[in-house]
């Protein structure tokens, strides 16, 4: 059998068919029902022509159903689409248009955006609705509960480790786009962890015994609480498939907007061995529910969790430590992006890595704009270049391809377009990506690098920086920030508390101060809204 997530996921239903699969809230799938539940969702999908490389859009919030009809989809050897549950009504079209998407999960409480659009999706063959207490089933749509009682289970097929998986970027630096890999390359490196176990990574799904059973044998089934959206890769990814893949569990919140101390409780209740966030925007406010639990009196059980696992955007290191002195365990900072990952952090109570500073992973380069590598402790800035899992390119977009994905000395790499130095222990530091780079007076200055020095005033909640144009200098670089409760700091205040941490030229030259900073839901920075806002603000 195919290193393919289907196969893979059927052999493991196999082995261990009464293990939990999937929980959200009271609602619990055995891996018996998980798979049997997606293969009748693989039948509605056949029933209605929709089978090998058909695109089917995941509209839905983090829920059992999502990841039941994304192992649907994957029945059928078809592609599942992450939708961004944000998205208006042009976002939305193009988005499932640019995939060709031919069938849509979507939540019932955005059952009129979908009226609203439908027309304009010719290609969409199946409307699936999962109810939510919210809105009425729309006319000519599926209920996607109703479909799994009426569809017997679709009979497993052979499938190929070479289909395409796909999984689209948030369009942080322009249009979302499609990103590409195989199942069997993509399957291999998401098992990586198993060779920790004394096991090689699997080369088809005939190898999975072998790891279930050492999974088994070990006590070493994972627990994974994804805190995250899973539509996307944070989420997705560590959090969802990569503990499926070892016969785990996968806890999801179906609540949107991010309650820390319902993400503890649920940690408590499922007994999780992990979490799975996005840097400070999650771990500070989880950090302030348990600071906040212990005011009160009363601590979470935690002595499950052995590790919380972070990518995406930045995790200080202040609020590591203080993370730590609530519970001994291991904080991971994985660096990287739908493009391929870099590198990685290990934070304990006996390490104590510098934020933003990662073991760079085997195969990465840091490239100078001539074509060398940087040399380490020069202080010259790169351009991050990863080996490894590199996609095979952009859906429909041969031109972004070959500029992203490129071959040099007979390697492919993928330039995800992040900076970085490197130190002289080989170490990198990560500065951004060079999208968002502000070009004041001559000088780059990296936005991430403003926002941590701005965040360590102990005043200061969260902070993002943008550049706004500038008579004299081009760009002048302006912070964004919203202040801790009952805290103050003025705007002098916080540009001079940043001079002890900052060369002059990265200085904010304003600071506009917001209730909150505006983040995605996976914790990523809007920098548009930011933009906007300073624009607003200050001219």
């Amino acid at each position: 059998m195919a290193l393919h997530f289907a196969s893979v996921w059927e052999a493991i239903a196999d082995l261990i068919p009464e293990r939990p699969a999937l929980i959200c809230g009271n609602s619990t799938r055995t891996w018996r029902e998980y798979d049997e539940r997606a293969a009748r969702v693989a039948s509605l999908l056949d029933a209605h022509g929709i089978g090998h490389d058909s695109k089917g859009g995941i509209y839905l919030h983090n829920s059992n159903e999502y990841l039941e009809a994304q192992y649907g989809i994957f029945k059928t050897r078809g592609v599942p689409i992450n939708v961004n549950y944000r998205y208006k009504a042009d976002e939305l079209v193009y988005l499932l248009d640019n995939a060709d998407a031919e069938a849509v999960f979507y939540q019932a409480c955005y059952a009129a955006r979908i009226w609203e659009i439908r027309h304009r999706l010719p290609k969409v063959k199946l409307y699936v609705q999962v109810d939510d207490g919210t809105e009425a089933l729309l006319a000519d749509a599926v209920d996607f509960e109703r479909a799994i009682r009426d569809h017997a289970p679709m009979a497993r097929i052979e499938r190929s480790s070479d289909e395409i998986y796909m999984l689209y970027t948030g369009g942080t630096t322009g249009m979302p786009k499609g990103v590409m890999y195989t199942h069997g390359q993509f399957i291999s490196v998401m098992m990586g962890a198993v060779a920790s176990l004394g096991l090689a990574v699997p080369s088809s799904a005939e190898d999975i015994p072998a790891v279930i059973e050492t999974m088994r044998a070990a006590d070493a089934f994972p627990v994974s609480l994804a805190a995250c959206p899973l539509m996307h890769g944070t989420g997705m990814w560590l959090g969802s498939l990569v503990p499926l893949l070892q016969g785990g569990t996968v806890v999801t919140i179906s609540k949107l907007g991010l309650d820390p101390h319902l993400i503890w409780s649920e940690v408590e209740r499922n007994r999780c061995t992990g979490v799975v966030i996005v840097g400070d925007a999650f771990a500070k406010p989880m950090l302030d529910a348990l600071d906040d639990a212990a005011k009160r009196g009363f601590s979470y059980d935690l002595a499950s969790l052995q590790g919380i696992l972070s990518s995406g955007v930045m995790w200080s290191s202040e609020i590591k430590e203080r993370l730590l002195e609530h519970h001994d365990m291991r904080l991971v900072d994985a660096m990287g992006s739908t493009e391929g990952g870099m590198g990685s952090s290990v934070a304990t109570r006996d390490e104590h890595p510098q934020t933003a500073r990662f073991q760079i992973n085997p195969g990465v380069r840091v490239i100078a704009d001539d074509g060398r590598d940087v040399v380490p402790g020069s202080g010259e800035v790169g351009k991050l270049a990863t080996s490894g899992l590199v996609p095979i390119g952009y859906y429909k977009d041969p031109e972004k391809s070959a500029a992203t994905f490129q071959e040099i000395d007979g390697v492919r790499y993928s330039f995800p377009g992040d900076y970085a130095t490197v130190d002289a222990d080989g170490t990198i530091t990560l500065l951004g990506r060079g999208s968002n780079c502000i070009n004041t007076a001559g000088e780059k200055v990296y936005p991430e690098e403003v926002e941590e020095a701005v965040k360590l005033h102990p005043s200061v909640y969260d902070c993002l920086v943008v550049g706004l144009t500038d008579d004299r200098f081009g760009q002048r670089v302006v912070a964004v920030a919203s202040k801790e409760e009952r805290e103050h700091v003025d705007e002098q205040g916080l540009i001079d508390f940043t001079r002890d941490h900052l060369a002059g030229y990265k200085l904010p030259k304003q600071v506009l101060f917001v209730d909150e900073v505006r983040r995605a839901p996976n914790g990523k920075a809007d920098y548009k809204w930011a933009r906007t806002a300073a624009e607003r603000a200050f001219g």
